[in-house]
């Protein structure tokens, strides 16, 4: 899937969530959305799960003895220590920590609330991220504006977003152990206001992130240093022993 499609997709959830026709312009893809660290398009060169294109690696019975992520032991996510900034804070200096510390944000992250999301970013974002926050606060205004909404806001009335992480593939930057990549496989739902579920959410989705452990604590960053060290994994899928190579393994949320 391109970024175009995903824009849209992303588009059409809130337009679905709020009620509003869905016009001609976006299956063109011309509405905005944003993809968190990487300037507003989806990471290129992976291939996404959700385009019907694509082969699915897990399609085919894998032999019953062979490694997949569902039948992997699960990560269990460490729940942070403090709340800073409207995000879950004051996760460990360890591989577990940094993934924990990434799928927290990305499942609370405000994505349709430009000061909420700038709260957000103003906690996990690093110092040394030049220009991170005002670029990602700008891509929600205008995904705000692609829907209708004014551009600075909150979430209408009644409406509630989700985003839910099946899985994670992180690998280290260096050998510090200090910088991680992380990829998400995530499912995003919305629930209308008038109660109705939504019945075409976004699913199989993915996304990648670089942290780096500094002042004490994971914090994303977008330093091009680290980013032209992005590695691209096989797309996640449960059944998939490709994906089970990689370094895909599901996670699941302590009972906290």
């Amino acid at each position: 899937m391109n970024g175009q499609d995903r824009k849209a997709r992303r588009a059409r959830l809130l337009l679905i969530a709020l009620g509003v026709v869905v016009v001609a312009a976006l299956a063109g893809g011309a509405l905005t959305a944003f993809s968190l660290l990487d300037g507003g398009g989806s990471p290129t060169g992976k291939p996404k799960p959700s385009d019907s294109s694509k082969p699915n690696p897990g399609s085919s019975t894998p032999p019953r003895d062979a490694m997949t992520p569902d039948k992997a032991k699960k990560i269990v996510l460490i729940p942070g220590t403090k709340q800073q900034g409207g995000v879950s804070r004051g996760f460990p200096f360890t591989g577990n920590g940094g993934i924990s510390a990434v799928v927290n944000f990305w499942e609370e992250y405000a994505f349709m609330d430009d000061r909420a999301a700038r709260e957000q970013l103003k906690a996990v974002a690093s110092p040394d991220a030049t220009g991170y926050i005002e670029e990602q606060v700008t891509e929600v205004r205008k995904l705000r504006e692609g829907v209708g909404l004014p551009p600075s806001g909150g979430a209408p009335a009644g409406i509630t977003f989700t985003t839910s992480v099946n899985a994670a593939c992180a690998t280290s930057i260096g050998t510090s152990g200090k910088v991680m990549q992380i990829w998400l496989a995530y499912d995003q739902y919305a629930t209308k206001a008038d109660g109705g579920a939504d019945r075409n959410p976004l699913k199989g989705e993915e996304i990648d992130f670089i942290i780096k452990w500094q002042d004490g604590d994971w914090k994303l960053t977008n330093e091009p240093k680290y980013r032209k060290q992005r590695t691209f994994p096989a797309s996640y899928f449960p059944d998939s022993t490709v994906a089970s190579t990689d370094g895909w393994r599901q996670v699941r949320h302590a009972d906290y």
